[in-house]
């Protein structure tokens, strides 16, 4: 059995008002531009989530819905907070935690968390920086979300890739 999981860090975000607090930060217009198309190269791909959780960070959650409405999955959008300004820890404890029942899960989060995790569950290529809106596929040999280890990087794509 394998088990695939598509990291994806949030579209470009605004910083023109410093007095928002972080977690509400919108998507700049670059941003809302690279969502859909990410989303399109995704199912051009045939990449397509049985469940998608984001951080419940503005920017994620917005991310997560524009490229869900571009693969019809809106319905398979959740969130959960323990994303947001995580570590390998907690994503890890997230990963970990997923029902067996979904094979495919995309997880729209943060730097540097996503890079770290990418480079951490898997040594095929290394990734220094997860550009935002970037997405990173792997696989896992298992059966279980419980028994995620190392894995292998199927996908790295990101919005400034001309080879896509």
């Amino acid at each position: 059995m394998t088990k695939k999981l598509l990291l994806v860090r949030h579209a470009k975000s605004g910083w023109e008002d410093f007095s928002q607090p972080d977690h509400n930060r919108p998507l700049d217009k670059r941003g809302l531009a690279d969502a859909p198309m990410m989303g399109q190269r995704l199912l051009r791909k045939q990449i397509v989530p049985d469940l998608i959780v984001s951080s419940t960070a503005y920017r994620a959650e917005a991310t997560a819905k524009i490229i869900a409405t571009e693969l019809k999955l809106l319905d398979k959008v959740t969130t959960n907070s323990n994303i947001y300004e995580a570590g390998i820890g907690n994503l890890m404890d997230v990963i970990l935690g997923l029902e067996d029942q979904f094979d495919q899960v995309m997880l729209v989060g943060h730097n540097p968390g996503l890079t770290l995790l990418v480079n951490y569950l898997q040594d095929d290529k290394y990734i220094s920086n997860m550009q935002t809106c970037a997405t990173a596929l792997l696989s896992f040999e298992v059966e279980s979300w419980a028994d995620v280890e190392a894995g292998k990087l199927l996908d790295y794509d990101y919005p400034k890739n001309q080879q896509r």
